[in-house]
């Protein structure tokens, strides 16, 4: 599903973000990308739907050799991607159905379809009743739970997640964490990076953690100290 093999990431300047990465997730994995920030786990995602070019190494996703992979291919590769970011990054001028449906828009699905698949979306994140709320009416949670509905539009086979619960409260973060584990539950493969160790620790799932851009650890069911 993702394979990364001796993957180095050199910004112009020198700036080492990654060194020398090599790992496998499979399909149906629920994976802790974890350690401080400036670790590397932002840029380890966005080698992935190729944001970022890795400087040396090879990088498939999805059954695509991103490295190879030609810039006018890159919607394919991004098709099988959903992307969650801390901002959840929403129109401000769009309620919550249509920061949705947008994203059905933009793919060309018909009207049908758009309203058939936005409904599910919405419950299955619980925000039928803030359908028609714009973003500043509702909580951080919320905004993230709109950004997480959003990803899954194009039914993605992996869900990238860069720190979802960065600017949550604790009781709203494990609220995410266990949409995004119903969400894996469902066949999705979910790849979070995050640098709180409570999350980690409530979830007995693999843990790969990035320090000065290596890993460091790669446990099964394994838990997180920050040190």
């Amino acid at each position: 599903m993702i394979n990364l093999n001796n993957v180095s990431l050199v910004f112009q300047g020198g700036s080492v973000a990654l060194s020398n990465i090599t790992t496998s997730i499979n399909e149906g994995e629920f994976v802790y990308l974890v350690g401080h920030s400036g670790s590397g786990k932002s840029s380890f995602l966005k080698l992935l739907y190729k944001e970022y070019i890795s400087t040396k190494g090879e990088i498939e996703v999805a059954g695509l050799n991103v490295v190879q992979l030609p810039k006018w291919k890159t919607p394919l590769l991004r098709r099988k991607l959903g992307v969650v970011t801390q901002e959840p990054q929403l129109l401000e001028n769009r309620n919550t159905y249509e920061n949705i449906s947008f994203a059905l828009e933009v793919m060309g699905s018909t009207g049908e379809e758009i309203e058939s698949k936005t409904n599910t979306l919405l419950d299955l994140v619980e925000l039928n009743e803030n359908a028609f709320k714009f973003p500043d009416q509702l909580s951080g949670g919320e905004q993230t739970r709109v950004s997480i509905a959003r990803s899954l539009a194009n039914n993605p086979l992996i869900l990238l997640c860069d720190e979802p619960t960065g600017n949550l409260d604790p009781d709203l973060s494990i609220q995410i964490v266990s949409l995004l584990e119903k969400i894996n539950r469902a066949g999705t493969t979910v790849v979070m990076a995050t640098h709180d160790s409570s999350i980690v620790n409530r979830r007995k799932k693999r843990v790969i953690e990035l320090s000065n851009g290596k890993i460091v650890r790669d446990d099964e069911q394994g838990r997180y100290i920050l040190r």
